[in-house]
């Protein structure tokens, strides 16, 4: 992660007075492996699929995406703590073991969340799944209207663009929805390995079907080290991983801490800051967005 870190911003001594502490990220994926880094943070794990009490991963996926966005680095004294090293999370597994999941699945979680937000502190969704959207359907599909659904009940709704790139109209679902936040990766120029195919200007670029500029912001995706489901057959306490998958949780990580410092913030400020603060990188609106995320610049007052 440091050189993430670096990427983005976080070497300026104003970042570091804040940790993310108190806020809830809700990560809907593939479950949550009890890492060392996590500690006592994991505040909750929910299993949509298999109604199973204790927290477990049998993909990986989501424990390394939550890794990034919240990880102490503990196991690796402190070199590959996630963005938000404090922050309180909550896992819910949403897709089974090879990644893959249905919508009823992936809007039971969203219907969860938003019943337990209170109580668990939830201010922020992190997506990093998606699918190719219908065009019978597009922005009127229920999995669209249920990340919308979430968005109006103020949750900072965080979603990956998806993998399909570079064509137009590559953007995965949920992120062709227009109110919630969509990731693209800021460095799918450099080629990588996702889900052991070797790819390069992956990253879903718009417009959508409906003419709407996507992604809205890039992070880095490229070979992000982050925890991993530690197993039998694998005993390695950090794994590496590519993708929007990775992009996405970089941003929420870096959204846990403006609203820790700015509490208050609804979705659609928290939106127009990443708006007004992102760096332009020079390309393509319906490559970078509003351009490249800098922590710094987000959490200056």
């Amino acid at each position: 992660m440091n050189r993430v870190r670096q990427l983005i911003g976080m070497e300026e001594r104003d970042v570091w007075k804040y940790t993310g502490r108190g806020v809830g990220i809700a990560v809907l994926d593939t479950g949550t492996y009890p890492h060392p880094d996590f500690g006592r943070r994991l505040a909750v794990f929910k299993d949509i699929l298999n109604g199973r009490r204790a927290p477990y991963d049998d993909n990986s996926h989501g424990t390394h995406v939550m890794g990034v966005l919240g990880g102490s680095g503990e196991s690796s004294d402190g070199l590959y703590a996630g963005v938000a090293p404090e922050c309180s999370l909550i896992g819910i597994k949403v897709l089974d073991s090879r990644g893959n999941g249905s919508v009823s699945n992936l809007l039971k979680g969203l219907r969860w969340l938003r019943e337990n937000k209170e109580r668990y502190g939830i201010r922020i969704v992190n997506i990093s799944v998606g699918s190719v959207p219908r065009r019978e359907t597009g922005e009127e599909s229920a999995l669209v209207r249920g990340v919308e659904e979430a968005w109006a009940d103020g949750l900072v709704v965080v979603v990956a663009a998806g993998n399909e790139g570079p064509s137009a109209h590559s953007v995965t679902t949920p992120g062709i929805s227009r109110k919630v936040i969509t990731v693209g990766s800021s460095d799918d120029h450099h080629a990588v390995e996702v889900c052991g195919s070797s790819m390069i200007h992956y990253s879903g670029r718009g417009p959508t079907a409906y003419c709407v500029c996507k992604p809205d912001i890039v992070a880095p995706g490229a070979s992000v080290v982050s925890c991993n489901a530690m197993s039998r057959r694998d005993k390695r306490t950090y794994g590496v991983k590519s993708g929007t998958s990775m992009a996405t949780p970089v941003v929420s990580g870096a959204l846990a801490l403006l609203l820790e410092k700015e509490p208050d913030m609804t979705p659609k400020e928290v939106k127009l800051r990443l708006m007004k603060r992102a760096v332009d990188l020079g390309l393509p609106r319906n490559q970078q967005g509003w351009g490249m995320l800098h922590v710094g610049r987000l959490l200056e007052s």
